[in-house]
């Protein structure tokens, strides 16, 4: 913030030129000063009031999220100790990955891939409402089926986190837990701050402490290019205009990142999402409402640009995005500090992960259209200034080249076994619709 420029240089100006006498005006001028002082020191003490009280309603606990567990009901114990080492029980070469926000969408699919190839793999989440917990849950399920727990907790919880090392020695950590959704930062705020910032810090402050320090591999987001209108976005545009507080905590989160690794040795990398979608998605994504609303017959919303384009998205199938994620981590070289302290230069690392092909959002409902086999009610209106952006597009050149991540699910292929869960999940589903 630029500082209050002091106006003792407007001192000496008369109001009516020729008429002003100096020597004659010192009283008045060392009440103005006094004045002035007074009038300062009380601003910048308006500007810290309320800069403590918007850090108090932000970090007050929201709400719409649960309130969290005492420790003695979701944690600890032998037979907890037991989960959490059977869990994480690896293969003759495999690592032992955290994984936060586990029950999550990516978190999910990136806790069974890795289970699959004998990693060992233990989930961290807290089941929050922002949307339906059951599906959550129903991942829970899926996960535990596959020899994958996940513990319930947040990652703000600085003594679950210590207590989780101190059980076993992960080699890495997966730091998919967030408060996603560009829209809803305009209703919970607090959740973001909470969620991304201090979460992500409190994990950091835990990883750096610990011995040895593991290899951190996080999600970002392609909102952090915000307004930048340079296509394809790439690593090296600029990335300091977000449109949104999400996008705007993700770009904090990155900063964070550069932070620890500096000076805590810590080696990260930053992986920036582009419109995932596939099976066991989110709720709150355009192609799942879109699914959902069109077969109960109920019209759906698609916004068009202000100058009457398209919006586009660069739309990126889960199997794509986890192949990416799991390559992160088999190229993540070790963290360099020991019990908080660096003891070489460190990684640091930012990947786009995306499809490299924008598609109109309407082209994305043609398909649902052919998929479901039931025409959408069309509703196209102004896209409001809620934090969207027009159109997103990964340059991927980078992650190629150093991950070898190559995408290669269309998005009508994508679709197809999306639509194919989706029917089987929410069996009922196809009631009341009309078909073409």
């Amino acid at each position: 913030m630029s500082q209050l420029k002091p106006i003792s240089h407007l001192d000496n100006i008369p109001s009516t030129p020729g008429k002003f006498k100096l020597e004659k005006s010192q009283p008045y001028i060392h009440r103005l000063r006094f004045h002035t002082s007074l009038s300062k020191l009380t601003l910048w003490s308006s500007f810290f009031l309320v800069f403590i009280l918007f850090y108090y309603v932000l970090s007050s606990p929201s709400p719409t999220l649960p309130s969290r567990r005492s420790l003695n009901d979701s944690w600890g114990g032998p037979d907890w100790e037991k989960r959490v080492t059977r869990s994480t029980k690896t293969s003759a070469h495999g690592i032992t990955v955290l994984v936060t926000g586990a029950a999550g969408f990516v978190g999910t699919h990136v806790s069974m891939a890795l289970k699959r190839r004998g990693d060992g793999v233990l989930g961290i989440d807290n089941f929050n409402h922002y949307y339906d917990p059951r599906l959550k849950r129903d991942r829970q399920k899926l996960l535990e089926r596959n020899g994958v727990f996940v513990v319930e907790g947040d990652i703000n919880d600085a003594v679950l986190l210590r207590k989780l090392f101190d059980v076993v020695p992960f080699t890495h950590v997966m730091h998919l837990a967030a408060q996603a959704g560009v829209r809803y930062a305009m209703q919970n705020p607090g959740s973001y701050v909470h969620s991304n910032i201090a979460g992500f810090v409190s994990l950091l402050e835990v990883c750096k402490s610990v011995n040895p320090q593991p290899a951190i591999v996080w999600a970002s987001s392609s909102s952090v290019y915000g307004l930048n209108s340079k296509v394809p976005f790439s690593e090296k545009d600029r990335t300091d205009q977000p449109a949104s507080l999400y996008a705007a905590t993700k770009k904090a989160g990155e900063e964070i990142a550069h932070t620890y690794n500096h000076i805590y040795g810590l080696s990260i990398t930053g992986l920036r999402f582009f419109t995932v979608y596939g099976p066991w998605g989110r709720p709150d994504m355009a192609y799942f409402f879109f699914t959902k609303d069109i077969l109960k017959g109920k019209p759906i919303t698609i916004f068009e640009a202000p100058d009457h384009g398209s919006v586009a998205r660069d739309f990126t199938y889960i199997d794509d995005i986890v192949k990416g994620c799991v390559a992160s981590l088999d190229t993540a070289k070790k963290s360099t500090g020991s019990g908080g302290k660096k003891k070489g230069p460190a990684q640091l690392r930012v990947f786009n992960l995306g499809n490299t092909s924008p598609v109109p959002v309407s082209d994305l409902v043609s398909i649902l259209e052919k998929q479901l086999k039931v025409k959408a009610k069309r509703k196209v209106l102004p896209m409001p200034r809620n934090g969207d952006v027009k159109f997103t597009h990964a340059n991927i050149s980078l992650a190629h080249k150093e991950l070898r991540y190559k995408p290669n699910t269309d998005l009508e292929t994508g679709l197809k076994k999306f639509v194919k869960w989706y029917l089987n999940y929410y069996p009922g589903s196809k009631k009341g619709s009309s078909a073409w």
